[in-house]
Order: C-alpha cells, then sequence, then structure tokens
C-alpha cells in the first residue's frame, strides 16, 4: 500500500509581517509534527510567507517589498525546517524575484532532507487583479516509495488544462495551495472535485482562514468526492491517501464505471484538437 500522510493546515499570516508569519509558520508545522506524528508532508495556503494581506487590506507594493529569491534565504529557512522536522514541505507560494526583476508567484517542494525537489510558477494568476507574472510551464515531483505528485495554485484550479497536464506527467494527487477571500469558493471546490474525477487524482486545495481567506479547504479523492472539507476558521485537515487508489480507479473505473482517462488514454491520439495545435498524445509508460 502506497500512502502519504498529509496534513493541510488552513491558516492564516500575520499581515505585512515576514518574521512574524516565519514565525507562525514555523510553530505550527512543529506543532503538527508533535501531534500528528504520522504526517508526511504539511501545505499551507498560497502567499502565506509572504504575509500578505486580507483584500481590503492589501498594499500594491508590497508584493515587491516581499519579493524573495529562489533558493535564497527564505528557501533556506524553510529546508532547514523540513530537515530539523524530518518532513516533506509545500509552504504554500513565495514572490519569487527572477533574476530580470519580473516577480512570479512561486510554490516548491522541500525534501526532509532539505532539499528543493521542485518549484513552479503559477501559469494562471487571478488577472486582472493579480500582478504577478504568469509561469510557461508545470511541475511534478517524486515521492520516492510513495508516488508522484504536482504543483497547482489557486486560480490555476480554474483551468482543465492544468490538471491535466499534471496528470499527464505521472501526478497521483495535486497539491494546490489557495488564497481566495471572495465569494466564488463554492465554484472553486466544484473545478477541484471535477479536477479531481476527470483525471482520477487526489487533490489538496488548501485555502486561508478567516479574516485572510474565506476558508473551505478541501481533500478530494480521485472519484470526485470530497473526503474533508473545512470551516472557515482556522483548522487542520489530516488525511492518509491511499494513492493505490488511484490506480484502482483508473483501472476499474469510478463507482466502478467510469474510466475516463483511460479512454483518453486510449482514443485520445485520433482526436483533433485544432484549439492546441495538435491531438491527445499519450503518456510514455
Amino acid at each position: 500500500m502506497r500512502t502519504l500522510a498529509v496534513a493541510a493546515l488552513q491558516t492564516t499570516p500575520v499581515p505585512h509581517d515576514l518574521e512574524a508569519t516565519w514565525q507562525r509558520y514555523a510553530d505550527r508545522v512543529r506543532a503538527t509534527r508533535d501531534a500528528f506524528p504520522h504526517v508526511r508532508l504539511v501545505v499551507v495556503p498560497e502567499l502565506m510567507l509572504a504575509a500578505e494581506a486580507p483584500l481590503l487590506q492589501a498594499r500594491a507594493e508590497w508584493m515587491r517589498e516581499a519579493a524573495v529569491t529562489v533558493p535564497g534565504p527564505l528557501t533556506d529557512r524553510i529546508c532547514a525546517l523540513a530537515r530539523e522536522t524530518g518532513l516533506w514541505l509545500v509552504p504554500g507560494s513565495l514572490y519569487e524575484r527572477a533574476e530580470d526583476g519580473r516577480i512570479f508567484n512561486t510554490a516548491v517542494a522541500v525534501s526532509p532532507a532539505g532539499e528543493i525537489v521542485a518549484s513552479y510558477r503559477k501559469v494562471f494568476p487571478w488577472q486582472p487583479y493579480e500582478a504577478t507574472e504568469p509561469g510557461t510551464g508545470f511541475t511534478v515531483f517524486d515521492l520516492p516509495g510513495i508516488g508522484r505528485a504536482g504543483l497547482a495554485i489557486c486560480y490555476d484550479g480554474s483551468f482543465p488544462e492544468t490538471a491535466r497536464q499534471l496528470a499527464w506527467m505521472g501526478a497521483e494527487v495535486v497539491i494546490q495551495p489557495t488564497l481566495t477571500t471572495t465569494r466564488d469558493r463554492e465554484m472553486e471546490l466544484v473545478c477541484a472535485r471535477a479536477n479531481a474525477w476527470t483525471n482520477q487524482v487526489y487533490v489538496v486545495n488548501v485555502n486561508a482562514a478567516d479574516p485572510a481567506g474565506v476558508g473551505g479547504s478541501a481533500i478530494v479523492d480521485p472519484e470526485g468526492i470530497v473526503r474533508q472539507q473545512a470551516g472557515g476558521g482556522e483548522e487542520i485537515l489530516v488525511d492518509v491517501l491511499d494513492l493505490d487508489t488511484v490506480t484502482r480507479v483508473r483501472e476499474h473505473g469510478s463507482a466502478g464505471l467510469n474510466r475516463p482517462w483511460a479512454q483518453l488514454a486510449r482514443y485520445g491520439h485520433t482526436l483533433q484538437l485544432p484549439a492546441y495545435g495538435g491531438t491527445f498524445v499519450p503518456r510514455p509508460a
């Protein structure tokens, strides 16, 4: 059995205070390790360590004030925390300052050995409201002996191409830090369920708690069933994901019936897809 014990921390930063936010994050990671020693991976909301403020308290210039290099001093601290706790960490996302001065919304995955094993720049910023530059590709990473995970950030989930590409790259679970402050959260949860079902993957979507966000974090299984969903306040969702369930559902179908991923792999190459300039290419074995 290939299991991944995850903790999705629905929490908040300390607005516009990077050091206080770091301490809050580190304390919560350590507390999670102590309270739930079986947990292997901890994820927090989008832009947690950027100390973003609630919607109507946000400052346009804060993005550049909080931007960091990746790798850099902040990721060094994250790596040290991962080594200390022995955990996989997906610390939400950061404002990343690239060498050319552009700012990206970037998620990293850090191994228990304290190594950055994946870095992903948000492909679909929430335009016109977000000013970060869009990334140009998707990212997956391996958890040795367990399986493969993909990274997505918030609004990425509103585009079916995101989960489809991550699944094509071998992801069995999509880790999606989110910072939603508005009343469209319900539609994001619809998308999370649809992305999980149509690609037969787990989706771990962790939003910020009130007042930074509207909460509603959720863990969805490969059959599109919500395993857990948070309210609006600070919560922790702890779950053990059986990644062999992905194999079972893809082979035998959700509810023992529907096999969309297998059918796409079998016949997708025969479809003409003008919007994408080609056809679906089955994933290599």
